[in-house]
């Protein structure tokens, strides 16, 4: 079994930073009226600045397939090329399409030459799995080299158009003209950008992070959808898919919007994430004493200190100072966010070599979260 570095780190985010005050001029108004839920949500979540790759006229800029080639583009150099590469691993909640795979269509931009792909969906944990399938390929001896990227490109699908019709229909039938609190929510929590993670067999450079583990876990098996899009949660749980609804109920229930059940997310992303981070300690002999950098993905600041109090009443006490965030500043990225943390972590001149660092992605999708250790070498 070989060790696995990650060498080099890059990222690519779009456009200009948006605050909060702009954002509404970007995604618009649906039905022509001002969100009453925006700031109460960006209060709670602690975003002050996020990247679209979309401009302020509606018009796209970028697809998620160019936002994650940016970011590989960050990777080469005198001693890697794309020429180099072995194994391309994607991850993304928002490909550019449903086929082919997001894997393909950035390899058809980087016009290099034949290479392994691998595309892993989801939601936040997708980026995750990305880095775990280039991390067993090279463990392995599959490969020598492998790139893995989280991205996302999720502003296209918060634009007010794509809701217009649901607040007409429900005009229609006399209803109050507003979106569901559940699609609303997640226009004001979610941004574009994407980042990627060269892998090698050896360190090199000044800094290189050794993988020394990845877990995963998931509670589908009892827990039902959280976070979902192409379809519609029923009073039972399940979701129906967007194939079994006709094509006018695509735009007049905006069923290809993405969608949060903000009640099961506050049941359960607390406590089965601190629950699993336990379970992965002990399988490691670890204690949260023996890590220098603590990097969560958290969606929101509102989660943050129930975070900690979670994790303080399992006994395991990681020290505010140790945290590492950037969400204040590059938004919620989704599969991307893990992977912007380590960037702007690892090219900050902060680490020294014998430090060790917890990345720890919750996924609330239907409840998984993924965990790595990563060693500074």
């Amino acid at each position: 079994m070989f060790e696995v570095y990650i060498t080099k780190s890059g990222k690519y985010l779009p456009n200009e930073p948006i605050s909060n005050d702009e954002m509404e001029n970007y995604l618009g108004k649906v039905n022509d009226t001002a969100s009453k839920a925006r700031r109460l949500i960006l209060r709670n979540n602690g975003i002050q600045s996020r990247y679209y790759a979309i401009d302020e006229t509606g018009k796209i800029t970028h697809t998620n397939a160019d936002l994650t080639n940016r970011a590989i583009e960050e990777l080469y150099d005198e001693s890697f090329t794309k020429k180099d590469v072995e194994l391309l691993s994607c991850g993304t909640s928002t490909p550019d399409n449903l086929l082919p795979s997001h894997a393909v269509m950035v390899h058809g931009l980087m016009k290099n030459h034949s290479v392994e792909l691998n595309s892993s969906s989801g939601v936040c944990c997708a980026g995750m799995n990305s880095l775990k399938y280039g991390f067993l390929s090279i463990k392995s001896g599959n490969t020598k080299n492998a790139i893995c990227t989280g991205s996302e490109r999720v502003s296209s699908w918060l634009k007010a158009d794509k809701y217009n019709n649901e607040v007409v229909n429900l005009q229609k039938l006399q209803e109050q003209p507003v979106i569901a609190f559940k699609k609303d929510f997640l226009r004001w929590m979610l941004s574009d950008g994407a980042g990627a993670f060269l892998l090698e067999n050896q360190p090199k450079g000044d800094i290189s992070l050794r993988i020394d583990w990845m877990e995963s876990y998931s509670f589908a098996f009892e827990l039902e959808a959280c976070m979902y899009a192409g379809g519609d949660k029923l009073e039972n749980g399940e979701i129906k898919p967007w194939s079994d609804y006709s094509s006018e109920e695509w735009l007049n229930e905006s069923v290809f919007s993405i969608k949060q059940d903000v009640k099961e997310l506050d049941k359960y992303i607390l406590k089965k994430g601190s629950d699993c981070i336990q379970t992965t300690l002990e399988k490691h002999k670890m204690n949260p004493s023996d890590f220098d950098h603590f990097l969560p993905h958290v969606s929101s600041n509102y989660f943050v200190d129930k975070f900690y109090n979670a994790m303080i009443s399992r006994g395991m006490d990681f020290p505010k100072e140790k945290w590492f965030m950037n969400l204040s500043r590059v938004g919620n990225v989704g599969s991307a966010s893990i992977y912007l943390m380590v960037e702007e972590l690892m090219n900050s001149g902060k680490l020294k070599k014998g430090e060790k660092i917890l990345l720890i992605v919750p996924e609330s999708g239907r409840f998984s979260y993924a965990h790595a250790c990563l060693t500074v070498c």
